[in-house]
């Protein structure tokens, strides 16, 4: 077996696991691959295209790349992989970097406005072209940042939910290699010669808190390998005993006077916790 039908198989058997633990694909589904031209993208709709062919169910693809305006994006290298790979798809355009550029002040990141104008692209994408589900590319070192990501500069235990309807209701995003390692898909996506687009948006900012994290990780695991794939398992393994959320306690919040310490705050309101020092 060459590196490359070994990563295939590791990384068929995460999609498959990932599909079946969260009922990701049905019978008649037609799910559109969001095809950025990044090495996750790409990896992705292999991987369906794959297990499309031995699924014990029939489901469609199509294959959807965005060209959101960036200067020199090469639209046909990636329109050429998909006629080469023979998957039915669709090729937009819309100038989101414009909007992005004009809505997000100096200095700050661009990901998460361009990310929202996209998803919404996307989403009147889907309902065009008859699709219930749309896949994206994200994977389990995706799901780790920003599981950090939130907790240290949000303050709040979330992250990429493998299924996740949108908020109008409209579409079901699904990510099927949400259990898969970026080194895996990296490793692969070399050994395919997938045709790569970087992203130069996103590349030409500096201290990104995603970049920082995602080097936190890349430290942490070279004393530890298991630290990466321990978070994931501690996104599938919550004990909501164990944490400080008072819903999910039972507890009522309290208003104006503190009764263990019968005083109230300047504001008449018993002092919350806080961010800045943890109590």
């Amino acid at each position: 077996m060459t590196e490359a039908e070994r990563l295939e198989k590791r990384l068929l058997k995460a999609t498959s696991r990932a599909i079946q633990d969260f009922d990701l694909v049905g019978a008649g589904d037609r799910i559109l691959v969001a095809v950025s031209g990044g090495k996750d993208s790409y990896t992705l709709l292999h991987l369906l295209m794959r297990l499309r062919e031995r699924a014990p169910v029939h489901f469609e693809l199509v294959a959807v790349n965005l060209d959101q305006g960036h200067p020199g994006f090469p639209a046909a290298t990636v329109e050429g992989h998909f006629r080469a790979v023979g998957v039915p798809y669709r090729m937009l355009r819309e100038d989101t970097l414009s909007i992005v550029r004009r809505v997000v002040p100096e200095g700050g990141t661009y990901c998460s406005a361009c990310s929202r104008l996209r998803r919404g692209i996307l989403y009147n994408a889907a309902q065009e072209l008859g699709c219930n589900k749309i896949a994206l590319g994200h994977h389990r070192d995706d799901l780790v940042e920003t599981l950090l990501l939130s907790a240290l500069y949000a303050g709040r235990l979330k992250s990429m939910p493998p299924k996740l309807r949108s908020d109008d209701g409209r579409n079901v995003v699904i990510r099927p290699m949400c259990y898969a390692a970026e080194e895996d898909i990296e490793a692969f996506a070399a050994l395919a010669r997938f045709p790569v687009v970087p992203c130069d948006l996103c590349g030409s900012q500096p201290n990104l808190q995603r970049q920082r994290v995602k080097a936190l990780l890349r430290e942490l695991s070279l004393d530890h390998p298991a630290v990466k794939g321990n978070l994931l398992h501690a996104l599938a393994t919550v004990v909501p005993s164990h944490l400080l959320d008072r819903r999910l306690a039972g507890a009522v919040e309290s208003r104006g006077l503190d009764p263990w310490l019968d005083e109230e705050d300047a504001g008449g309101r018993p002092v919350s916790l806080g961010r800045k020092d943890g109590y």
